[in-house]
């Protein structure tokens, strides 16, 4: 009886799976396409303008990588090198940036909002304009970007320094 139960289960089960599927392709419903990328020598790549969403570049080789005005909110940039990278006007939204070596960046403009970037290397960075709200960082790193800080974000309309609680 118990083996019925199961079998009758497991059928109705795929047969709810099934019936799912053809109700997103009857209404169009498009999946989302989203690149791993991890360990991956990306030197020079150009992901500008696009939409970057899911994506993951763990500890990928993005030096001097363009991003710019890519939407790449929630992406995964975890201990990426991403040095003498350009991320103008990028959106990082809620992305994790931990790890990453993001020495001589040009962060200008960027939204980096609820980001974590507890141990990214922000040596020498252009951070005009960039909003760096409920970002998690180090209170040293903290200090040292608040030396430079300046800006408004075009988007968010917020000061950079204040993004950064800067005294």
């Amino acid at each position: 009886m118990k083996i019925t139960d199961f079998s009758l289960r497991n059928f109705i089960f795929k047969a709810i799976n099934l019936l799912l599927c053809l109700a997103l392709i009857v209404i169009g419903a498009k999946p989302v396409a989203a690149d791993v990328y991890v360990k991956a020598f990306l030197e020079g790549a150009d992901f500008s303008g696009r939409s970057l969403q899911g994506y993951q570049f763990n500890e990928s080789d993005l030096r001097n990588a363009s991003f710019v005005n890519a939407d790449a909110q929630g992406v995964s940039f975890f201990a990426a090198n991403m040095k003498e990278a350009n991320l103008t006007g990028a959106n990082l939204s809620n992305s994790t940036l931990d790890n990453a070596r993001l020495d001589k960046a040009d962060l200008t403009n960027v939204v980096l909002e609820g980001s974590f970037a507890y141990g990214t290397s922000f040596n020498n960075v252009i951070i005009d304009g960039a909003d760096f709200t409920d970002v998690d960082l180090r209170p040293p790193i903290r200090k040292k970007l608040c030396q430079f800080a300046k800006g408004q974000n075009p988007k968010t309309g917020r000061l950079t320094r204040e993004t950064l609680e800067c005294n």
